[in-house]
């Protein structure tokens, strides 16, 4: 066959090929047998082996997977991965229709409704309509490149079809398993004599997550994309549902259980409606996912924290099963929390097989009355912890002693105490106690955190009980030789931690007091202190007083931080780790403790002529200020623009101020 006779038959076979799969995976409507597809598979491989110069990275026999990784590379997210807010009742799902309505100042609102997946998030970046790079979601911020891997799911296109879509664009979406496909990936593992996996949600993340893309080619993953990242070079649909199927159009699997609805009574007969359908589907959901359809007003509605204000996941109920308590114990947590847990005799629910359930505090169990030999009740909602939900009466066989905490730490023999106004009681060992120690060390090195990778439970075990690692900064002191003696290691895994430790030593200051582990300091709030102090030191001598003065941190987290950094043997591991090596860039804080805004409120109303809402937020909570979606007598400001709504009638009968996008710039500018 003739050079140019062979070109053009591989490209008519690519096409080919790439039409099949589109028809396949995403119209779910094949119009060739699997035998003749297989046929045209194996030809073009078998010219592409002859002619390797024609081999090219969206060519559909590059999803077969390549060699192994070493590991994977980090990607960060040029628009974070944020997670949804949950409604887990018809009066929370009201709640949000009302905020949404009241914030856009709009009586008729509509609504893209969609199923909530099972799966892994994950994001897709085409460059030319060309798939380039694939990212797991991670911490929001920060995921893994799990590219080679992504090319071996047949469902995602290599190439977009059409022309309609910009130059970049990064697409946002779920890897999944369907039943049928996950009942015959566990039949194989058993007729392998391997381990079955618990769900298809875990299956499908660990599949993804292998470092030889081989074993993932194996295992038949699906795509759903449900949205988009970061535009750029081009303009896309005003609405979610356009955007949806405009998505289908270029090739994408979009999800058939879709609907646009209006108003509250729209998302509820939506949700009870494919709660209806959930039997009956290919594959797992766990409820409804809400967005406000258009663009625009997503844009206007913005972002609270690590969740958008214009969607929400509405869960589906609660699943529940009986079984019978086998003892109760306590755990001590990173804080020093002793809780105690259920042990139960093993039971199906939620899709896992439970063993353990919460029973929170000791309120708790002697509320409900839970004895050693009852048989309970157990909650599993989603991933939130199972927990014993009740006691099944007449159940109870012959007088079990009541449950109480122990005066002493099971882990260290240390008192447990339990402060007035306090339900949760503490181990007083702090750092002594090794319990707090290795959760302290878990956390110090978790995705959100340093980001150690590798560093896992069963090893953080080995590393305290072995007297190695007793505080944070031992671990940067760690050997080869130490970590190579410890099970399962060997130098080549013990060598990868250590690189993993090298690399984690550059971070963010956000980042680092997240890991310290200061008790009520979320991500969230680690951010805030570190944007409103700028260095540590300036944190770590600041008092209560000036403590509040940080957006969102009240007397109680104020408390958490001054204690912590009163405590010595912290201020010690602090300086233990900056002598270790671990550094972030330093600056000045960004928030005016003084300003004009510091400690008022603004709200916003109507289209601002240069600004989005979102960037005004921005600008105004970087001089100290906050941002609410309602007026009220405790707003100081009122930022009005082009056709205002109801907010502006409300400010005037007030009488709160009320300025303009120029007044708002004099006012944080000038004073």
């Amino acid at each position: 066959m003739a050079r140019r006779d062979v070109t053009a038959r591989v490209e008519q076979l690519r096409c080919a090929i790439d039409e099949h799969n589109y028809r396949y995976y995403v119209l779910d409507a094949p119009t060739i047998s699997d035998a003749a597809y297989d046929h045209m598979f194996r030809e073009l491989l078998a010219l592409e082996a002859e002619h390797p110069e024609l081999v090219s990275p969206d060519s559909p026999t590059q999803r077969v997977g390549g060699a192994p990784l070493a590991a994977f590379a980090s990607v960060t997210h040029r628009v974070p991965m944020l997670s949804l807010n949950n409604a887990f009742d018809e009066e929370e799902v009201a709640a949000f229709d009302r905020r949404v309505h009241e914030s856009l100042e709009r009586e008729h609102v509509q609504y893209d409704c969609e199923p909530k997946f099972d799966g892994l998030a994950i994001s897709l970046l085409y460059q030319e309509g060309v798939f380039v790079q694939g990212a797991t979601r991670g911490d929001g911020y920060t995921g893994e490149d799990v590219t080679a891997n992504l090319k071996t799911i047949r469902s995602i296109p290599l190439r977009l079809r059409g022309t309609s879509f910009p130059r970049a664009l990064e697409l946002r979406g779920e890897v999944i398993l369907y039943r049928a496909d996950f009942a015959r990936l566990n039949e194989a593992q058993r007729n392998r004599g391997e381990k079955e996996f618990v769900n298809p949600r875990n299956a499908a993340a660990g599949s993804l997550r292998q470092l030889d893309p081989r074993i993932t080619a194996a295992r038949p993953l699906r795509f759903f994309a449900y949205g988009v990242g970061h535009v750029e070079g081009g303009r896309l649909p005003a609405t979610q549902s356009g955007l949806l199927d405009l998505l289908l159009e270029a090739g994408l699997p979009v999800c058939a259980e879709r609907a646009v609805v209006s108003g509250l009574d729209g998302l509820l007969a939506f949700h009870a409606d494919l709660f209806g359908k959930r039997p009956a589907l290919p594959y797992e959901i766990d409820g409804v996912v809400y967005k406000v359809d258009r663009i625009a007003d997503q844009q206007r509605l913005g972002f609270v924290s690590r969740a958008p204000r214009f969607a929400v996941a509405h869960k589906f109920p609660s699943e529940e099963a009986t079984t019978e308590v086998v003892d109760i114990e306590v755990q001590v947590g990173r804080t020093g929390a002793v809780t105690p847990v259920a042990r139960l005799r093993p039971v199906f629910v939620g899709g896992v097989t439970v063993t353990n359930a919460t029973l929170h505090n000791e309120d708790e169990v002697h509320r409900k009355d839970v004895r050693v030999g009852d048989t309970v009740v157990v909650r599993r909602a989603g991933d939130v912890i199972p927990e014993v939900l009740q006691v099944v009466p007449g159940k109870r066989r012959g007088h079990p002693p009541v449950f109480h905490l122990p005066k002493k730490c099971p882990v260290c023999g240390s008192a447990v105490i339990r402060l007035p106004g306090e339900a949760i009681a503490r181990c007083s060992g702090g750092l002594v106690c090794a319990a707090q120690r290795k959760q302290a060390l878990l956390h110090f090195a978790s995705r959100r955190a340093m980001d150690v990778d590798g560093l896992g439970e069963k090893l953080v075990d080995q590393l305290v009980d072995r007297g190695l690692v007793r505080t944070p900064a031992d671990l940067y002191a760690l050997t080869l030789e130490q970590l190579a003696g410890l099970e399962r290691m060997g130098e080549r895994s013990a060598q990868r931690l250590l690189d993993a430790l090298a690399k984690s030593k550059g971070t963010t200051l956000a980042r680092f007091v997240y890991a310290l582990g200061i008790r009520n300091v979320g991500g969230a709030t680690a951010k805030d202190l570190a944007a409103h102090f700028g260095r540590l030191d300036a944190l770590m001598a600041a008092g209560e007083a000036e403590l509040e003065e940080v957006a969102d941190v009240g007397p109680v987290v104020a408390a958490s931080v001054r204690r912590f950094f009163g405590e010595q043997h912290n201020v010690e591991v602090v300086r233990a780790l900056r002598r270790a090596g671990v550094t972030w860039a330093e600056g000045e804080p960004r928030r005016s403790t003084r300003g004009p805004a510091f400690d008022k409120t603004f709200v916003l109303t109507g289209a601002l002529p240069d600004m989005t809402r979102e960037a005004a937020t921005a600008l105004i909570e970087a001089h100290g200020g906050k941002v609410s979606g309602s007026v009220s007598t405790r707003t100081d400001y009122v930022v009005a623009g082009a056709e205002p709504g109801s907010k502006l009638d409300k400010a005037r009968a007030l009488g709160i101020a009320v300025i303009d996008e120029a007044g708002l710039k004099r006012l944080l500018e000038q004073g």
